[in-house]
């Protein structure tokens, strides 16, 4: 580019080999933020202190960190710090790759893993479901190949919740990892003719093109909270105080350790409003001056009613053990914090191991919320490092049952807690890799279904 366009900045970015794009000011050569180049300038730009990705007027900083977008906001009332974290209960043990244990630890590991999923049901049932209010998008021939694969999966997530009674009226359906909330807009669509529906989206992300933007003179309340799953107290959620709608759990590929954050999250929330005072006194309701006794009291001990989940998982390799919810199950096999890690670490065998790693890519959060659009999964081990010990297809079967392992004990976590929970492939391996569901439902007395835990 030997000249800039007109109209926009004219200072020559070094490292682009280019002009700045930004647009100019009447009358200016430069943009705002190469003002300070500027024949003349008054003031000169330094770099921001709350963020360095931006500067500011040095003359204009005070007032610049006072609507900056990054500075530190006030906490909403449902923030509550490391709520549904968990804790250790062990000591840490120090990350170790695959490509450096030796080869008789990796035999040993794989001694324990095939130990561990013994009794287990291997083959999960292949259950894949669609539901109507997606029909004529699926039938749409102007949707790509992409945007079929995912309304795909949202027509199944949307059809198993159908069969497992929660797609009805009369409750809150919280989505985590909601990422633009294209699953709470189909749930919408689903329900639309149904009467007090609450779509409740989690997304610590601030995220472009919210489909749930287009729903503000909709019948159904829809409400975006934009905080970590880690820190979320649903207890103290205005939209589910009001009314107290039974909660419904929903995600798509919520990726590693936000499964565990949102279990924690919808089932160790402690009763609101419980204190070590006792109770008053209960006047009758006969008598004058009686405090009201419906929910809306503020001293009424509460706690969101969860009906059952949903939930696409994806991601393993990026589980973390303080996080997740089936540590007894591991340790009533004999495995602790350091197994955990390495079968996580060999998860990503299941989706990688018959494709280069590519080291070039960014490192992801350890417990990546978001179910992007495209689902771009990294893995997080360097798989051709150990591509002498393993054939592919054996990397693969080992990687698909230490998922296998670790999904089971969050089975175990929601059969603990009252629920029937079940692991099935709601798509197939041609839309995408990831395509093992969770589901659950509380369970009837003497249910006499088969667990994860027992092969049938």
């Amino acid at each position: 580019m030997a000249a800039p366009v007109p109209g926009r900045c004219a200072f020559f970015v070094e490292r682009k080999k280019r002009f700045c794009k930004m647009i100019v000011g009447k009358g200016k050569r430069f943009c705002g933020e190469h003002a300070a180049m500027e024949d003349g300038a008054g003031s000169r730009r330094i770099v921001c202190p709350l963020d360095p990705k931006h500067t500011v007027s040095e003359d204009k900083l005070e007032k610049h960190l006072k609507k900056c977008n990054s500075r530190e906001k006030p906490k909403p009332v449902y923030y509550v710090k490391d709520r549904n974290a968990g804790s250790d209960g062990e000591a840490e043990t120090a990350e170790v790759s695959l490509s450096q244990r030796s080869r008789t630890e990796l035999v040993s590991l794989l001694d324990k893993l095939k130990a561990a999923v013994r009794g287990l049901q291997c083959d999960l049932e292949e259950k894949v479901l669609s539901h109507s209010a997606l029909q004529d998008e699926l039938d749409n021939p102007k949707n790509g190949e992409s945007a079929h694969k995912h309304l795909r999966q949202q027509a199944s997530i949307l059809a198993h919740m159908a069969a497992l009674g929660l797609l009805a009226g009369g409750r809150c359906f919280v989505e985590f990892g909601a990422g633009r909330g294209k699953l709470s807009h189909w749930i919408h669509q689903a329900l639309r003719e149904e009467p007090e529906l609450q779509l409740l989206l989690v997304e610590r992300s601030s995220t472009r093109f919210k489909v749930d933007g287009k729903h503000v003179d909709a019948g159904a309340e829809f409400e975006r909270l934009q905080v970590d799953i880690q820190h979320l107290d649903l207890c103290g959620v205005p939209l589910l105080r009001e009314k107290r709608l039974p909660v419904v759990g929903v995600g798509k590929h919520l990726c590693g350790a936000a499964t565990d954050l949102a279990l924690r999250c919808l089932l160790e929330n402690p009763r609101c409003g419980e204190s070590t005072e006792p109770p008053p006194k209960r006047l009758r309701s006969g008598n004058p001056g009686s405090p009201p006794a419906g929910p809306g009291s503020p001293a009424e001990p509460w706690g969101p009613a969860v009906v059952g989940l949903t939930v696409a998982l994806c991601c393993h390799h990026r589980c973390q053990w303080r996080h997740y919810v089936g540590k007894d199950f591991f340790r009533q096999r004999g495995l602790g914090a350091g197994h955990f890690s390495a079968f996580c670490r060999m998860s990503s065998w299941a989706t990688c191991g018959l494709r280069p790693t590519n080291h070039n890519a960014p490192a992801h959060s350890q417990a990546n919320q978001r179910g992007d659009e495209d689902e771009e999964h990294e893995p997080a081990e360097e798989t051709e490092d150990v591509n002498g010990f393993l054939s592919p297809s054996e990397r693969e079967h080992v990687g698909r049952l230490c998922k296998l392992l670790i999904d089971c004990g969050r089975v175990d976590y929601l059969q603990n807690r009252g629920f029937t929970a079940r692991l099935s492939r709601y798509v197939g391996s041609e839309i995408t890799l990831e395509n093992v569901l969770l589901t659950a439902v509380p369970s009837m007395p003497a249910d006499p279904t088969p667990t994860c835990a027992q092969a049938t």
